[in-house]
Order: C-alpha cells, then structure tokens, then sequence
C-alpha cells in the first residue's frame, strides 16, 4: 500500500499527511486524504490506481491496522516483533535466501526458517551437536599470504577445467568472451 500511495502522491502536497495516516495506521485519515485527491491525477491510469486504492482500503480497513494489536488481544507477547513494513521486508529476505531456485521439503525449510531467524536476531539455538549461544562474524583477510594466491592461480585451471560447458560452446557469444577475459584474473 505503502508503494502504491508513493508512486501516485510522491509530489502532491497530501502524500506527508499520508504518509503520517499510514505509520499511525489510520484507516480513516488516510481514507480521507485518498478521498480528497480524487479528480486531481495527472492521468486516467493514476485516477483508476487511486480508485481501486480506496475501493481497497474500503473493503478491508483492518489491513492497515497494526498486527501486533491483535496478536496481544490473542494473549501473545509482540515485545521484539516488528511493524508491518519491516515484517513484509524480512519476509522478503526469507524468500530470496530460501528459495532462489531451491525446492524444499516441509521439514527443511523449517530447520533452515529456524536457523536464518536465529542467525539474524542473534538468538540462540538448539541443535543436534549442542547449543549456539552467540553467532559470530566471518572476517575476510584483507591480503591473504603470499604463497596462497600463487597456489590458487596455480591449480584454478586444473579444478576448472571442463566445468564451464560455456567455454566449449561458441566462441562469439558475450559470455564466453567474458570467461575468456576472467581467465587471468
């Protein structure tokens, strides 16, 4: 809702008091800005996106409300969770880490949902092997020692070779012209 609104007010003088509806997740005032800005779009196209945003919002007032309300009518603790936006980012990051072209059984996806939260908000977690109490961050080295890199340049042809079916295709095409010129590098 939130990209919708932006990409029809980003410039009209209403979109800050839109804007201030939605982070106070006012159903009615928002509904009143949306209200007031009809007939005053550029375009037949923004007109109809704003009429079908109102028709929205109309239909169902309770989406813009905060989930978290809810949730503690329900009796569940919210202290942690965040607000809407930010849950349909980190939803966002779940599906771009976990998917990516992955197929999942019900089961691994839940482990990996397990680990992925608890890596994120540094919790701890339970495995098979013991208990991970803190998570701690890789560091690269900035220049690795001398005889590594001459080792890598070294044997990288002979772990390679044969593994890119690209460089067995076509020589005209960009991409191979592209591994061509990596293979130095």
């Amino acid at each position: 809702m939130a990209r919708d609104i932006r990409s029809l007010f980003r410039k009209d003088p209403r979109y800050r008091q839109m804007q201030k509806a939605l982070a106070s997740y006012d159903s009615q005032k928002l509904l009143t800005e949306l209200n007031s800005a009809v007939g005053t779009r550029e375009t037949e196209d923004q007109e109809e996106r704003l009429d079908q945003l109102i028709r929205q919002l109309e239909k169902y007032p309770e989406a813009l409300g905060d989930y978290r309300k809810w949730l503690q009518e329900q009796g569940i603790d919210t202290k942690g969770m965040r607000p809407m936006g930010s849950a349909e980012g980190t939803m966002s990051v779940f599906a771009k880490r976990l998917k990516n072209g992955r197929s999942w059984v019900e089961k691994g996806v839940s482990a990996m949902i397990t680990g992925l939260v608890a890596f994120l908000d540094n919790l701890a977690l339970k495995t098979l092997f013991g208990k991970v109490e803190g998570w701690t961050e890789t560091k690269e080295e900035k220049n690795p020692p001398k005889h590594y890199v001459e080792k890598v340049t070294s044997t990288i042809g002979e772990v390679t070779r044969d593994n890119l079916l690209y460089l067995k295709g076509k020589a005209n095409i960009p991409v191979y012209k592209t591994l061509k010129e990596l293979a130095g590098f």
